[in-house]
């Protein structure tokens, strides 16, 4: 079974619409049973780090986050909230990988919204991607490059698009609204 966490951010269906044309059944919970029993956790989001996080603690979805061990992917919102601490509103985050989220600078335009690349890839996620197509971003904020980044994107700075700790896996950009190159990395990511 593959679960979809639900909380207070937008852009889950897109996921669970990305999941049916896959050929994947998913459920979108924040039953504690359902997340800790699932083959595949997802915990994508659209919104803001503040509000989301308050809402995972409330429902004690932080402390279950941290303690699945299938294979959880965090999308946009998801990979920040998945990093130690973010400067939007000055959130304490998840703390599941060891680095910073911080809002880009005004030296160009924010957010950061279209279609990018990446680069520097380290894990299977990418197997069968290519590289020179583009996926969809819209943030910002960004992760810094830390010892768990497996891509980079150069938008203004440098910044992980991709991290990996352990069985946590996180992408900036939105691989259900990628096209073939993110229904491929979302394919990798469930085929674990």
């Amino acid at each position: 079974m593959i679960a979809i966490v639900k909380y207070n951010a937008g852009n889950i269906r897109s996921v669970q619409n990305a999941l049916t044309r896959l050929g994947y059944e998913s459920i979108i919970t924040d039953d504690e049973t359902e997340l800790l029993n699932a083959d595949k956790v997802i915990f994508p989001g659209v919104g803001e780090a503040s509000s989301a996080m308050k809402y995972l603690t409330k429902k004690g979805l932080d402390k279950i986050l941290i303690a699945i061990e299938k294979p959880v992917l965090g999308i946009c919102l998801g990979l920040q909230l998945m990093c130690t601490y973010s400067e939007e509103a000055n959130t304490t985050c998840l703390g599941i990988f060891d680095t910073s989220v911080k809002k880009f600078p005004d030296t160009g335009k924010v957010p950061h919204m279209g279609w990018n690349n990446f680069t520097d890839t380290k894990s299977f996620l990418f197997n069968g991607v290519n590289l020179n197509n583009d996926v969809y971003y819209v943030h910002s904020y960004y992760a810094e490059i830390n010892e768990q980044t497996i891509a980079s994107c150069d938008y203004i700075l440098p910044f992980s698009t991709a991290m990996q700790k352990n069985n946590f896996y996180a992408t900036q950009f939105h691989p259900e609204k990628s096209a073939d190159i993110g229904e491929q990395i979302l394919k990798n990511f469930l085929e674990l």
